[in-house]
């Protein structure tokens, strides 16, 4: 903690004169260097750590929050200072929204009143899966968002999410995550968009977008290398090469850094090869700044900077700890003041850090804090929600119980787009044709996911996340139930529901009573899958790491009970990872990936099952076959498939992009107009894609790219573009693609990036094992060294 100094109580201005940087017409480098100049050591650092906090639900301040983690904070001590953010004001406890609006307002000005330069703190807070506050929507997981292969439907979720958050006052967004998977035993596997950098990037950016459109700064995060953590567990070491590192896991960051426009990032917890993110240099200044020319802040991961003495041991005390990641590039400590304070300015005093590389991070966090308006003359704490409140003398409300209910954050549009998301994210993994259900007189609903609530929600959904903790205080949000929405979607089918076991646990007392229900049915729907938690309270969510990819429990002994009941059995997987099925993926009359769908997801995977709702989502992650054939993903070359010298087998039950629908496609006419570029130029083509069904659907049209002859070793297969084409029954679409040159680019035996002359295939597939149409092509001329500047996309151009 900084000690308390003596203050003066204003800079020097002459009276009635506000100083220069709080003018919004000076520009705003003059004012953030005019501030810097006027201020002590200890006000600088001040703005480079936050604390964490809780609104009150009686509209008063804020209270520091007591982490186990953490020491208190003694609020009263830090302010006199500055403070540089909040954290999670709503994201800390059950809080009406209004009332937490007002209490952050009035922390806002505590804040200002206290220091003398009244500069606010920015609050930030979580949104992986919508705003992380008591009664806001909670939209599907980042793996449902995968799922759609819609980023322009996932944009528009973001514009909302971001204009909830800012209407009640929060800055900040911690989200989205751009890890690539690479082995799914990981929790936070449902956190991640998918194992394929470029749908990561091309779903993460329109995220990006959407949050900052609203004024919200967005937050990549974990940069880089965490999801590939050694067995999948969580914050282990990181052994990945320089190509893999750059052609998988940076792949995504480098997209949302160029196109999205974020203004912050967030190193990774792991180290990779011995180095940890949080204090590599190379990674947060040498590629993210000097190369990439990000200009925002890097916040660390909670406790980030303190791990690297506690964890990494790559510091001796809490001062080396704050100037490695200073040095490196980490500009703010979150969540709360450990390393950043004392400890710093004693290393500041001592000559350790010196105080330039302090300098460098507090520039970048005024000047964050002027693009966002908080240094202006005019900056007021009220925000829009609070707008046409009555007020008291100091510009707030001064009636709290007048405003409990009066801010809504889960209104009928939210949900409306909660359910858009969720039912073009519902991906038909198989189908004997049992579906769509064809007017059951009996269901069977078995399963530990069939009547729970937060079956749907993730670990980071409020509920989950924070409500766990507070058992006394309902979801805020409805959440209705599969039996629920069964009931809804099938008025006129009797549901029975049957739990047969628990997510987790050995019990099978309940096996006899399910298959009792089965036998007696027209269909099961066998409702499986995750209960999400954190650190070992559920199966799936941070630090919930599984050993192997079986499901839960006894879940598949429950399975296999219902398939030898002889009634046809639909599986749906409410979860976080994908599963191994067993006998399912043969036996099952169908088999329906939902993973974590959000409030809205029970009723879009009844009207699913019902035929209502077309299925058109595609696997963002491939179902393993066998449950020990971690790690593995598409993304692999030829020996990290199934091969003569190995006894297992890697090849999925499911592959990634796989997903089907209730009418059928035919792919043809093929004409590809530029078979022979130079390493410099562009491949185009033309196909045709046909509904031959009877009812209206969606193809999601996947390109990948195969190198066969390359100077390192390649994947078999990538992707480089993706489009959904919606069809009427009979209808047709042409689709032509032009593929730049650029996009058969990889890291070479130098570790520069390289476009290699030489024969290629582009494939226009459904999934990643399943081309329709397949293109040789060439490459000519020498081999050509690109940069951060190449082109990232194809060209894909629908006519229908």
């Amino acid at each position: 903690m900084i000690p308390t100094v003596a203050v003066e109580t204003s800079p020097t201005t002459p009276a009635g004169v506000d100083p220069v940087w709080n003018d919004p017409g000076v520009p705003i480098g003059v004012r953030v260097r005019a501030l810097m100049d006027a201020m002590t050591v200890e006000e600088k650092v001040a703005q480079l750590y936050g604390v964490w906090v809780g609104a009150s639900d009686e509209g008063g301040e804020v209270a520091p929050h007591q982490h186990e983690m953490e020491e208190p904070v003694d609020l009263g001590a830090l302010l006199p200072h500055g403070l540089g953010q909040l954290t999670r004001p709503f994201g800390t406890a059950p809080v009406d929204p209004a009332l937490g609006a007002l209490s952050l307002a009035r922390t806002q000005q505590r804040v200002v009143a206290a220091s003398r330069f009244g500069i606010p703190a920015v609050a930030h807070e979580e949104c992986l899966a919508g705003f992380a506050a008591w009664r806001a929507t909670a939209y599907p997981v980042p793996l449902s968002w995968g799922a759609t292969f819609d980023p322009a439907l996932v944009e528009r979720m973001a514009a909302a999410i971001g204009a909830d958050m800012r209407s009640v006052g929060v800055h900040q967004g911690l989200a989205p995550v751009l890890d690539v998977v690479r082995d799914a035993r990981w929790g936070r596997v449902e956190e991640t968009i998918g194992e394929d950098p470029y749908l990561v990037g091309t779903v993460a950016t329109a995220y990006v977008r959407g949050l900052e459109s609203a004024g919200i700064v967005a937050t990549l995060k974990h940069f880089a290398g965490y999801s590939a953590s050694r067995a999948g567990r969580n914050l282990a070491p990181v052994g990945m090469g320089p190509r893999e590192r750059a052609d998988v896991m940076l792949v995504p960051f480098e997209m949302a850094v160029r196109e999205g426009g974020p203004r912050s990032v967030m190193h990774a917890y792991t180290d990779t090869d011995g180095v940890p993110s949080a204090a590599d240099e190379g990674l947060l200044t040498g590629l993210l700044r000097e190369t990439w020319g990000f200009s925002g802040t890097v916040v660390a991961d909670y406790f980030g900077i303190a791990f690297l003495k506690t964890l990494h041991g790559v510091a001796g005390d809490w001062a080396d700890a704050a100037g490695a990641a200073l040095r490196a590039g980490v500009d703010v400590e979150l969540p709360t003041v450990k390393t950043f304070g004392a400890p710093l300015l004693e290393a500041i005093a001592d000559g350790r850090v010196p105080e330039a590389v302090v300098d460098r991070a507090v520039c970048r966090v005024l000047t964050q804090k002027a693009e966002l308006g908080l240094l202006d003359a005019d900056w007021s704490p009220l925000p829009p929600a609070l707008d046409g409140a009555a007020v008291a003398d100091d510009g707030l409300p001064d009636d709290p119980e007048a405003l409990r209910g009066t801010v809504g954050l889960d209104g009928p549009e939210r949900r409306t787009l909660a359910r858009e998301v969720a039912e073009r994210a519902v991906v038909l993994l198989s189908n004997d044709g049992t579906l769509p259900l064809d007017r059951p007189r009996r269901i069977a609903l078995v399963g530990p996911n069939g009547d729970e609530p937060t079956a749907v929600l993730g670990c980071y959904s409020f509920p989950v996340h924070v409500g766990s903790a507070h058992p006394e205080v309902d979801a805020g949000i409805e959440l209705p139930t599969l039996r629920e929405a069964l009931t809804r979607e099938f008025p006129g089918a009797e549901i029975v529901a049957v739990r047969g076991a628990e997510v987790d646990g050995e019990d099978r007392s309940g096996f006899a009573e399910a298959v009792r229900a089965a036998a007696d049915a027209d269909v099961v729907i066998a409702a499986l899958g995750d209960r999400a938690g954190l650190f070992g309270r559920g199966t799936s969510g941070e630090g919930c790491d599984a050993e192997s990819l079986a499901l839960p429990g006894v879940q598949q002994g429950l399975l296999d009970a219902l398939l030898d009941s002889g009634t046809p059995v639909v599986a749906v997987l409410l979860a976080g990872r994908p599963y191994t099925l067993g006998r399912a993926v043969e036996e099952a009359a169908a088999v329906v990936q939902a993973f974590f769908p959000g409030e809205e997801g029970t009723g879009a995977v009844a009207g699913v099952l019902a035929g209502r709702i077309e299925p058109s989502g595609r696997l963002p992650v491939s179902v393993p076959r066998g449950s020990g054939s971690q790690p593995s993903t598409y993304l692999a070359a030829r020996l990290g498939g199934p091969t003569g010298v190995s006894s297992v087998d890697p090849t999925p039950a499911y592959a990634f992009g796989h997903g089907l629908s209730y009418t059928s496609f035919a792919w043809d006419d093929l004409v590809v107009e530029a078979d022979e570029a130079g390493t410099d130029g562009e491949l185009s083509l033309a196909f045709s894609v046909r509904n031959t069904g009877g009812r209206v659907g969606t193809e999601v049209v996947q390109v990948y790219l195969c190198d066969p002859v390359a100077s390192v070793v390649q994947p078999v297969r990538r992707l480089v573009g993706h489009a959904r084409v919606e069809l009427a029954a009979g209808a047709s679409a042409r689709v032509s693609v032009t593929v730049p040159a650029d996009l058969a680019s990889f890291t070479g035996v130098d570790g520069r990036r390289v476009v290699e002359p030489g024969e290629l295939v582009l494939e226009l597939s459904a999934s990643s094992a399943d081309p329709r149409l397949t293109a040789p092509v060439r490459l000519t001329g020498i081999p050509r060294h690109v940069d951060h500047t190449r082109r990232l996309h194809p060209e894909i151009r629908v006519t229908r």
